[in-house]
């Protein structure tokens, strides 16, 4: 069934939320600290070693070569620029505050926190981009089943620091992946490897950047890095079009 994986998915992180709230009371700071503290470096790993898939590749003579990193640089300062002249940073926080009134939490002020850094945790790398499209073009949800483990362990993490932001990420999971399903559908046939794997090799970048935002206190913008993933997808368009260097 197409979408179950992501309907699975969001179960996991609310569930896992849940559980978090729950441990929120019982677990003293310290230990929230370290929790997430090896939530980040567990997220910074997953980043690093999925943007060094994309660069990385070994020849037949055994020889490691590294290509894509080019295109890694022109996505992030092109998508870098234009998610900084549209802020889109700021929109998530809007719509984070916005979510803040709707429940009622105008006292939580890790409220928009939680909320922002649970969404790009669980929506910014390789799963939730090839996941959906997989499920679209093949019907196998595993990538989106193991994500869904990963996701409720994470936001149960996130949860007991943020507290309730953390679990409303589940709608943005839940609309984010639904439309790289339906976008995945709309374009099967069309969807080459090559543009496959540089979108989740940018993609586990700007996961790599939500790792260092975990551990340290927030230096970088990832939702305004966030049109970096449109690069990859113009790139491939490029190739098809009739120039005189294609």
């Amino acid at each position: 069934m197409i979408g179950l994986g992501t309907i699975v998915n969001v179960a996991a992180i609310v569930v896992g939320g849940v559980l978090g709230l729950l441990f929120k009371g019982g677990l003293k700071e310290r230990f929230r600290e370290i929790m997430t503290q090896a939530c980040g470096l567990a997220v910074l790993f997953i980043g690093g070693a999925g943007a060094l898939e994309m660069i990385l590749t070994v020849g037949e003579d055994g020889k490691i070569s590294a290509g894509s990193t080019m295109l890694i640089v022109i996505s992030l300062v092109i998508g870098g620029l234009v998610g900084e002249l549209i802020n889109i940073e700021k929109g998530l926080d809007g719509i984070g505050e916005k979510l803040k009134r709707l429940v009622k939490a105008k006292d939580d002020n890790k409220f928009v926190d939680g909320f922002v850094t649970a969404s790009l945790v669980f929506c910014v790398g390789a799963m939730a981009i090839c996941g959906p499209i997989d499920e679209a073009l093949t019907g196998d949800s595993s990538t989106l089943y193991i994500k869904a483990i990963l996701d409720g362990i994470i936001v149960m993490v996130l949860a007991s620091v943020y507290g309730v932001g953390a679990i409303f990420s589940a709608v943005t999971v839940g609309v984010y992946q639904g439309l790289f399903t339906v976008f995945g559908a709309l374009i099967s046939g069309f969807m080459s490897d090559a543009l496959i794997t540089n979108l989740s090799g940018v993609g586990s970048v700007l996961i790599f950047a939500v790792g260092v935002n975990l551990l340290w206190p927030k230096k970088i913008k990832v939702g305004n890095l966030l049109p970096a993933l449109l690069v990859p997808v113009i790139w491939e368009a490029i190739q098809y079009i009739p120039l005189p260097w294609n």
